[in-house]
């Protein structure tokens, strides 16, 4: 699942170039076969027992915790590749089972000073307390200086919506600052974007695109813990260290010379300092008709050197073809990374990353042998396990910037990031409810099993926008991410809670996110089968699932179905 804090923040081996098809094949594990049975433990199906042996090797310390670009990385694409010629699935690059991806990691040297200039103010913050800014742009040295700042409400342009906060107004060259979240969130108005929960236009990724599209030479969002869902330590964690990116060709030119973050503290003094109410105008942003707001004469300066270099990672896919409209696609994706080693650490140093996620890739392959046991399906099944989620979602981006099978011939997304490991349910949480009409076969799917579907508890966060499937949503495929719910069948929904917070408090991103052989995966079981359905419905049928009315994907997914044979 992605990383609170950059991934490649906190990894510091080195860099190494991943093999490609003819790299030496590495022993898969020592582990046994039977590695996922427990002395003692009760019987399991061979499709848990399938789940708990691929987990057991693929978080073994053989492994190195999975970074991508590492020797870790090297055995586990290896194994999966074998997993899907073993199980006769085809290459699904042409007769390769790789997609290379290039990606760029920058350090920002030093701590960049951010200074702000008018007639009555200045000031000079803080790297890290009082903001956190960098670039996205590939080279050593980017500088803004005597950049006018204008306030620019959400940064948002959803012509959906009939909502423009850069209307009338030209930010070339200029700062523009941004608040976090959407209207709806703070509003609470669900007639306004999506009341509380989040949609993407609230996403810092979102604000940054937008920024750069509008020809912004910094683009600066204004922290607040309550709509950006977490805390500053989160930004000063995350936004600090080594970061990485897509190896682009023409090395993020496009993007905002400066992108960054100032605390809600920094943002009130800068904003008295141009004369201006910054809790007035943020009401005032959150109703339709804003009209963004120069902020007096004030001036930001900004210089940041970098250093940079690139390796390349690989993402594996295979696919049985289609009988009959062999072009059309549905796609499985889980990560295969994790983060690696830190020699730093006392005690144990590898993070293995046994629930995050060898447990969606051991689902994956599950799923791969369930569709390769099936005579025909009539379109084609793809299984995509994508790398450097924990760096920014860069696998299924690069995927989907550079798609082996036509975006518009794609019917659907299925992504598994994190599988239940403490038994089965009676419900099953939809992330993000309320975007496509994926979530009506999941409602199927799941009376089937006598389940239910839930909403999650807190849409507001936008956890949505933070695993793979979201960069096939952002090129219009409608996108399913479904987690195992909370109300267990033997002990209730309290137990279930529990369960999930306790590995989100001890074990989450931590060393300790290790194999278990007493895991009760027949959870994980019940969810593979519930994707296999949906699959399979999908893959014999004509039908091409699109976004429900308002999603701001949809327009997307419209214009790629004209292109469609």
């Amino acid at each position: 699942m992605l990383a609170r804090t950059t991934a490649f923040g906190i990894i510091t081996l080195v860099l190494l170039t991943a093999c490609g098809e003819s790299s030496t094949e590495t022993s898969s594990s020592t582990t046994p076969a039977d590695a996922g049975i427990a002395e003692g433990a009760p019987a399991r199906s061979d499709l848990e027992a399938m789940l708990h042996q691929h987990v057991a090797i693929l978080a073994s310390d053989e492994y190195e915790g999975r970074a991508p670009a590492t020797a870790g990385e090297e055995k586990t694409i290896n194994y999966l590749r074998r997993q899907f010629q073993d199980l006769g699935i085809a290459p699904g690059n042409g007769d390769s089972y790789f997609q290379p991806v290039e990606v760029t990691e920058i350090t920002t040297r030093g701590e960049p000073a951010l200074s702000i200039q008018g007639s009555d103010y200045q000031a000079t913050l803080a790297y890290g307390e009082q903001q956190v800014v960098g670039t996205t742009q590939q080279i050593p040295f980017v500088t803004v200086q005597g950049s006018e700042m204008v306030f620019v409400g959400y940064g948002i342009v959803a012509p959906e919506r009939g909502w423009n906060d850069y209307a009338g107004i030209d930010v070339t060259d200029k700062t523009v600052v941004i608040l976090v979240n959407d209207p709806g969130y703070a509003t609470q108005d669900p007639e306004l974007f999506n009341g509380n929960a989040m949609t993407y236009y609230g996403r810092w990724t979102y604000k940054y695109e937008e920024a750069a599209r509008q020809g912004a030479a910094a683009a600066i969002i204004v922290h607040e813990t309550g709509p950006a869902g977490y805390g500053w330590e989160v930004v000063n964690n995350s936004w600090t260290g080594p970061q990485i990116g897509l190896t682009a060709a023409n090395l993020n030119g496009d993007r905002a010379e400066i992108e960054g973050w100032v605390t809600l503290e920094s943002a009130l003094d800068i904003f008295d300092g141009a004369g201006l109410d910054y809790y007035a105008l943020k009401e005032a942003a959150a109703q339709p008709g804003f009209t963004a707001v120069p902020m007096s004469d004030l001036r930001i300066n900004v210089t940041v050197e970098n250093a940079v270099r690139t390796s390349t990672s690989q993402n594996v896919i295979a696919m049985i073809p289609g009988t009959e409209r062999p072009d059309e696609t549905i796609i499985y994706t889980a990560h295969w990374d994790h983060l690696g080693v830190v020699p730093e650490l006392e005690g144990d140093q590898i993070f293995n990353g046994a629930v995050d996620n060898a447990t969606g890739t051991a689902a994956l392959l599950a799923l791969a042998k369930l569709h390769s046991e099936v005579p025909a399906q009539e379109r084609s099944i793809v299984f995509l396990a994508v790398t450097a989620e924990e760096s920014g979602l860069l696998g299924s981006q690069w995927y989907a910037e550079h798609p082996i099978f036509p975006i518009e011939t794609t019917v659907a997304n299925i992504n598994m990031d994190a599988m239940n490991t403490s038994g089965r349910t009676r419900d099953i949480i939809v992330v993000g409810a309320g975007s496509s009409e994926l979530e009506d076969y999941l409602e199927v799917a799941a009376a089937s099993q006598n389940r239910y579907l839930r909403d999650e508890a807190t849409p507001e966060r936008g956890f949505y926008y933070r695993s793979d499937h979201f960069n096939f949503a952002k090129v219009g495929i409608p996108a399913l991410y479904a987690e195992s719910g909370i109300d267990h069948v033997e002990f209730g929904q309290e137990y279930g809670t529990t369960q999930g917070q306790d590995y989100t408090d001890n074990r989450y991103h931590q060393p300790s996110d290790e194999y278990d052989p007493g895991w009760d995966l027949s959870g994980g079981v019940q969810d593979v089968q519930l994707y296999f359905e949906i699959a399979s419905r999908l893959a014999n049928e004509a039908t091409f699932p699109n976004w429900y009315e308002g999603n701001e994907f949809k327009s997307i997914r419209d214009a790629s179905a004209d292109q469609r044979p």
